[in-house]
């Protein structure tokens, strides 16, 4: 049986699915990173909302901001600056805004934070309506988007404070155990490994088709096999169990393994095969018990998409015009640096197969190409697959070199978005010449390719071809606008960073 490892050593009282009375089941969890967090935004919400009302009072007319507590001070100040505030608390956790689940990664946190604020909206309308109160309208919405504001800020803040604890001392992660085959547990390795910043750390890897499946292999983390599994985790100091690919299909196991970590203190979460594929797309439909994965195709029409091209042709039309500026400053750089065109256009790969021809500042010598066939017999290309990178490359010259590393090179493919080539977001653009695009790399020949994309933010030349190709097909398979400006946030500090860019 796959999950021998599972039969536990049990502590004297097992539960075997069957609860112990509320008031005596152990709800103690051995991570408990969540606690002293949530209490910080606990305090930083109810401080958030309280400074919303006091600037409230210290900026508008305390008549008008006092507007239906006819004279009563002492009660508006209650309100204000105690009632309101806990409300925001209130509310903000019936939300889940607290949820461990969503803290410290992902938009989920936020857009309850959102919801807590149109309810409180919601709440104060209508408790006014109820009690008759004639509260001032413009007041109520600057006190509440000024709380949401503060909320939204000090949030994001305290979430950035903990991705650096997590980065630099591991504090506030979740140690975890891979169980499953050698390949399923390799895969969610790398897919949890790859945003230090989610907190999940793989301590070790529990095959369930014994050690002969990772003889002569060498793993990022110890191996085992045949062991108890809750004395690993005790052993290598992990706090939660993740049951990776084809060994959570094992009827009745998962269950049965869920019913034996009950009062242990040890979360166990799931990775199905499904590692590509964003939450927006997977949902449970339960038939008879049976909690089935439906998995909804891309969307890549409609008025989302429609929304898309409408963004780049108008952001791309700005951009040319506020930075036309900095364009020629940058193509007076490139005449002075080295004789020749200023622009670079190559033949480029774009939506459905079709061939353009995308707009760069040229950042190499005019005899690059000739020199390159010289640098592949020389064996000094520094990625695989179908690009031809080197950090020293000796075709680029000085000033070529900084407007790689600023990305400013990449500037004139507004062109390309604004004509309808390219996307402001989307797959990177490669070269016509590098290969007929068959098997899975043409499918991200579905959307036009981007002047930025995941694998920009992702580590750009850095990123093996393998990975590249992985995170193109992510996009294409979970495009969404918000996606799309989340990936715009993330390239301005991508580009400020300068990381991988060569």
């Amino acid at each position: 049986m796959p999950y021998d490892s599972f039969e536990w050593q049990q502590d004297p009282h097992p539960t075997n699915g069957v609860p112990r009375s509320a008031w005596t089941r152990s709800h103690r969890r051995l991570s408990r990173w969540h606690r002293p967090y949530t209490m910080i935004l606990v305090l930083l919400d109810f401080a958030s909302a309280l400074l919303a009302s006091y600037l409230a009072v210290q900026t508008i007319d305390i008549d008008r901001v006092s507007a239906g507590f006819n004279g009563e001070k002492q009660t508006f100040y209650l309100a204000a600056y105690l009632l309101l505030p806990l409300g925001w608390l209130i509310i903000l956790w019936g939300n889940g805004s607290y949820d461990r689940r969503y803290l410290g990664l992902g938009s989920e946190e936020f857009k309850r934070v959102v919801r807590g604020f149109v309810t409180v909206v919601a709440g104060v309308s209508l408790l006014a309506f109820a009690t008759k109160t004639q509260l001032s309208r413009g007041t109520v919405a600057a006190v509440s988007l000024s709380a949401l504001l503060f909320i939204l800020v000090c949030r994001y803040t305290a979430r950035q404070m903990l991705h650096v604890a997590r980065r630099r001392t591991g504090h506030g992660a979740h140690r975890m155990i891979l169980v499953g085959t050698l390949p399923e547990a390799l895969e969610v390795y790398t897919a949890v490994t790859r945003s230090p910043a989610a907190g999940l750390i793989p301590v070790a890897i529990h095959l369930t088709d014994g050690y002969g499946a990772a003889r002569g292999i060498e793993t990022p983390v110890p191996v085992y096999a045949g062991r108890d599994v809750l004395s690993l985790v005790r052993e290598v100091g992990a706090d939660t169990i993740a049951v990776c690919g084809s060994a959570s299909a094992e009827p009745g196991e998962l269950r049965r393994l869920a019913w034996q970590l009950e009062g242990t203190g040890v979360d166990l979460v799931v990775a199905p095969q499904l590692t590509d594929i964003a939450g927006p797309r997977v949902h449970i439909r339960p038939i008879e018990g049976l909690p089935l994965l439906h998995v909804e195709e891309p969307t890549l029409s409609g008025p989302g998409w429609l929304a898309k091209n409408l963004l780049d042709r108008v952001a791309a039309a700005f951009g040319l015009l506020l930075l036309s500026p900095v364009l020629l400053l940058v193509a007076l750089g490139i005449r002075l640096s080295d004789p020749g065109p200023v622009f670079f256009r190559q033949p480029r790969v774009g939506h459905e197969g079709r061939t353009f021809r995308v707009w760069k500042f040229r950042t190499m010598y005019v005899d690059a190409e000739e020199r390159k066939a010289s640098l592949k017999e020389l064996e000094l290309n520094e990625t695989d697959g179908m690009l031809f990178k080197m950090k020293e490359d000796p075709r680029v010259f000085s000033f070529g070199q900084k407007l790689r590393a600023s990305s400013l090179d990449e500037l004139p493919q507004l062109i390309n978005v604004l004509k309808g080539e390219m996307s402001l977001v989307g797959p990177r653009p490669l070269p016509a010449d590098d290969g007929d695009y068959l098997g899975d790399v043409r499918r991200r020949l579905l959307v036009r390719p981007g002047i930025t994309g995941l694998w920009q933010v992702s580590g750009r030349s850095d990123l093996s071809w393998d990975e590249a190709v992985r995170l193109d097909l992510y996009y294409v398979d979970n495009w969404s606008l918000t996606y799309d400006l989340a990936i715009m946030w993330r390239t301005i500090w991508v580009v400020l960073r300068r990381k991988g860019a060569y």
